[in-house]
């Protein structure tokens, strides 16, 4: 785009429908990204506070489940096997999505998928929609390509609300604005809304979102959700909802477009009685969400009378053939992992530089993009493993988190420069020196030599040179030792004789 900065592209993070879209593709690298969060307390204040109260909840509510483990085992082994046969399931779908009156159409990737929304828009005259939170149209930056295309998308979630009027982003997959406080939220609406002396109290704010959205309730004629299961079986979609927008979107439009990844589908309709025991729990700390929506195709009367199914792949196919990270497919987007993550708690969402963010984040988007970008995010973790103990599908997100590191190295082995490259020409020297006993020992000495320039009066290294620097900025390292334990023993024996 010869003459336009980046920042005027339209789909920089800076630009989407009412807020920045995060793009893993111009994303800062995890650590620089987190810097301006650690130093935010407001916003550290906030998001611990939001995540103690749900983890509260979810503890309760999982103790009262005497076979919570069973379920979780469950659940995992319906995800596999659906994995291992989603070509069958898929087209099983489609097949009864179609003869119950819908249109399916299969997505590649991002590009084919906005694109296919933007024809179906297009046919209908549509310069309004409204739409269902869905993580996956911002996975595909559908909001800014329409707002290009001329046409304005209309949040109804009241978390997407906020940010959309907000021009922020999202930083959790279940409450995006998670990161915002209820005064911030009164500030947002009065300015953005016009409304003077507002009150900060969630009835009053929740009826200022209301009254925001009813004319476009009762007005605009398409709506545009994703999907939390698609059902083989019957070729339905449901959708877990708090606040009954979803369920007005799908009852009120004449025409409903859904966006899902092949991953969501479920082989029977009984198998949604083990995942909606464990969404709501893991997610909300609820028993179950109040709104469960489930429709089938159309019917004469009732609904939407036009409905299409996008099956979205962009970038799972590639995630399916590799047997370890294959199971992060069977993610049911419900947050446990980042609501228990201690880097989540620190850093927030925002850190991540993508739409999914927190441990499950942190292996998706990597994968999603085939490593071509967000490379530091499998390093956003301390592997303490708290993830895997609540996932309810029991995602072995550490065992990812090391198999994906060790794909990022022998990328950039593969990249560097392999004789002028600092960190790689450091590692050979150390091969070369440790492999032999006597280059070992010489440079055990060479060593203690140069560290008494660099150590302290209290024997401790707390700045190295060079590329060491990094390394110190961060931790101290102790100085070495007088003599080595070879040296030490060497010199006991010589004694004992």
């Amino acid at each position: 785009m010869s003459g336009t900065g980046l920042a005027e592209h339209p789909f920089h993070p800076t630009h989407r429908a009412g807020g920045p879209v995060l793009d893993p593709a111009l994303a800062l690298p995890f650590p620089q990204a987190a810097l301006p969060v650690l130093r935010n307390p407001q916003l550290r204040k906030n998001v611990a506070h939001a995540i103690d109260v749900i983890q509260a909840k979810r503890a309760k509510l999982v103790m009262e489940k005497t076979d919570w483990q069973a379920l979780r085992a469950a659940g995992a082994a319906i995800k596999d096997h659906v994995l291992e046969n989603l070509g069958a399931y898929l087209e099983q779908f489609e097949e009864r999505c179609t003869a119950a009156g819908g249109q399916v159409h299969w997505a590649a990737d991002a590009a084919e998928a906005r694109q296919i929304i933007l024809d179906l828009l297009r046919e209908e005259k549509a310069d309004e929609v409204i739409k269902i939170k869905t993580m996956t149209s911002a996975e595909i930056q559908l909001n800014p390509f329409l707002e290009a295309a001329g046409i304005k998308a209309y949040e109804t979630d009241l978390a997407e609300i906020i940010l959309q009027l907000g021009e922020d982003e999202p930083s959790h997959i279940v409450v995006p604005a998670l990161h915002v406080n209820r005064s911030q939220v009164r500030e947002i609406f009065a300015r953005r809304m016009g409304i003077e002396n507002l009150s900060d109290e969630p009835k009053a704010l929740t009826a200022a979102a209301r009254n925001y959205l009813r004319q476009k309730f009762l007005t605009v004629p398409t709506a545009i959700s994703g999907a939390n299961f698609l059902i083989a079986e019957t070729g339905a979609v449901a959708i877990v909802e708090s606040e009954g927008n979803g369920r007005m979107c799908l009852t009120l439009p004449r025409t409903m477009i859904t966006l899902a990844g092949i991953e969501k589908v479920l082989p029977r309709f009984q198998d949604l009685e083990v995942m909606l025991q464990m969404l709501a729990r893991s997610a909300t700390g609820e028993r179950m969400s109040p709104y469960t929506s489930l429709w089938t195709g159309v019917t004469p009367g009732d609904g939407p009378q036009r409905f299409h199914v996008v099956l979205l792949d962009n970038g799972r196919s590639s995630i399916l053939g590799k047997d370890r990270e294959r199971q992060t497919l069977r993610c049911i987007r419900c947050a446990a992992c980042m609501n228990t993550c201690p880097v989540y708690r620190q850093t927030g969402g925002h850190a991540y530089g993508s739409v999914y963010p927190g441990p499950i984040g942190a292996i998706l988007t990597p994968q999603l993009q085939q490593l071509q970008h967000a490379q530091s995010l499998p390093y956003a973790s301390s592997l303490c493993a708290a993830c895997y103990e609540v996932c309810p599908v029991k995602i072995n997100i550490p065992e990812i988190l090391i198999d994906l590191r060790a794909q990022v190295t022998d990328q950039e082995r593969k990249q560097a420069r392999r004789f002028f490259d600092p960190m790689y020409l450091g590692l050979r020297v150390a091969n070369l020196l440790f492999s032999r006993a006597w280059s070992f020992h010489a440079a055990q000495k060479l060593g203690r030599m140069g560290a008494r320039m660099l150590t302290g009066k209290d024997g401790w290294i707390h700045a190295l040179p060079s590329v060491g620097a990094k390394w110190s900025q961060t931790r101290d390292l102790r100085g070495l030792p007088k003599e080595t334990f070879h040296e030490w023993w060497a010199a006991r024996a010589k004694e004992a004789k």
